[in-house]
């Protein structure tokens, strides 16, 4: 399917002139023209990064949405704007079909274009060829949308059936896979992941998101996190369950997408980046036989990697300790009363001191150095610590306890 796109896309580039870039509708880089000319390659940085990132900015984004090339039915001029990066205008040739808009097609609007007349699409034989091009992408972007949307459908009827309808859920996703399906796979989720209204499939973030080599399936599940958002499920296919390098490739290309990550509020400036998103890989299984459990070890290294910076922002479940057990407990059931006292905001300082001194096994040197303060100043804290838990330090269940409740606080605060 790649190969189609890159075809159609050079078909565009030949007729017209100029190199032409197709991207979904969320600017995912779908295929690209090759350039007649690198020094006016490198004189437009938005190309060049699109390229080579795969995907173009927040910035640039929202430039281009604001002439409404998401309601536009006809290919439109877009000018130049510096001040986003962008120095070089456009003409965007929206990628439509049924009526609904699925990516973009991008020519630099250079002297080769200077006089192409958009306002009658037919009245210049080149502009009428790569529309009509652009309308085949169309289908075959529309086709793909749909045979995602259903993989999706059915890989979120397996993750989330009752054990009473498991293996007919397990038999349907067996049976549309084909010979993928008994072979070895990788479970990533990505948290938290925006859907629209009613949305719980892939597809709004763009078909070629869904189609990126190696995703056998994706889908959003709702529901998925203690506080009710979604996160996304992608299905990987792997060369061997002791090589998830695939896995962690696609992760970190879908926390890339603009769904990934919680919605910024409305009234915050334009191009600012939403909530951070973090990625979780399960161990690798083949075939699908424990695929459910497989979902529940990425959700939950993707929570330990948003709780734990250090752990992501892709993390394994072999790779994430104590979050193990930590993220199948209820999250009130972690917060042991002892240590609320010093779970308060006023003593977050205090807090911070007794994980990084039992994340050192508490040895005080190594403590006091992680934290940049003089070891009398960390023995005080802990003094102080010892006085809001009523706990002893030196009592080995104390420490074990009060470790196992920061790190689940850090979870209920991401």
């Amino acid at each position: 399917m790649r190969g189609e796109y890159q075809h159609l896309v050079d078909e565009i580039s030949a007729a017209l002139g100029v190199p032409a870039t197709l991207e979904d509708r969320d600017f995912g880089l779908i295929a690209f023209g090759a350039h007649g000319d690198d020094d006016d390659l490198m004189m437009d940085p938005v190309r060049t990064r699109s390229i080579l990132q795969r995907r173009s900015t927040a910035a640039v984004r929202a430039w281009f949405e604001a002439f409404g090339i998401a309601r536009a039915q006809a290919p439109l001029r877009i000018p130049p704007d510096p001040a986003a990066g962008v120095f070089t205008g456009r003409i965007c040739l929206p990628v439509r079909h049924g009526g609904v808009v699925h990516g973009y097609v991008w020519l630099l609007d250079d002297e080769h274009l200077a006089g192409l007349d958009l306002g009658v699409p037919f009245a210049d034989p080149r502009l009428a060829q790569a529309v009509e091009t652009t309308n085949r992408i169309g289908a075959l972007l529309a086709a793909e949308a749909r045979a995602g949307a259903e993989l999706g459908e059915l890989l979120r009827d397996l993750l989330t059936a009752r054990p009473a309808a498991v293996e007919a859920a397990r038999g349907a996703l067996r049976e549309a896979l084909g010979p993928a399906a008994d072979g070895p796979l990788a479970v990533v989720a990505v948290a938290p992941w925006q859907t629209g209204d009613g949305e719980t499939g892939p597809e709004g973030s763009g078909s070629a998101l869904a189609a990126q080599s190696g995703v056998a399936a994706m889908c959003a599940v709702p529901g998925s996190l203690p506080d009710g958002s979604a996160a996304l499920a992608a299905l990987i296919r792997l060369r061997a369950t002791s090589s998830p390098a695939p896995a962690r490739a696609a992760a970190d290309r879908l926390l890339r997408s603009p769904r990934a990550g919680r919605p910024v509020p409305a009234d915050t400036a334009a191009g600012t980046p939403a909530g951070l998103a973090a990625a979780g890989l399960g161990t690798p299984r083949r075939g699908l036989v424990e695929l459910p459990e497989a979902w529940s070890e990425a959700l939950s290294a993707a929570r330990a990697a948003a709780a734990e910076r250090r752990l992501g922002p892709v993390a394994e479940w072999a790779g994430i300790g104590p979050y193990r057990v930590l993220t199948g407990l209820v999250p009130e059931r972690a917060a042991d009363p002892a240590v609320l006292p010093l779970l308060e905001r006023a003593h977050t300082e205090l807090a911070r001191t007794a994980e990084v001194y039992l994340d050192c096994a508490g040895q005080a040197g190594r403590a006091a150095a992680a934290l940049g303060i003089h070891r009398q100043t960390l023995y005080y804290r802990l003094g102080r610590v010892e006085q809001l838990t009523g706990l002893d330090l030196d009592d080995g269940e104390d420490r074990l306890l009060l470790h196992m409740t920061l790190k689940a606080s850090r979870l209920r605060r991401a």
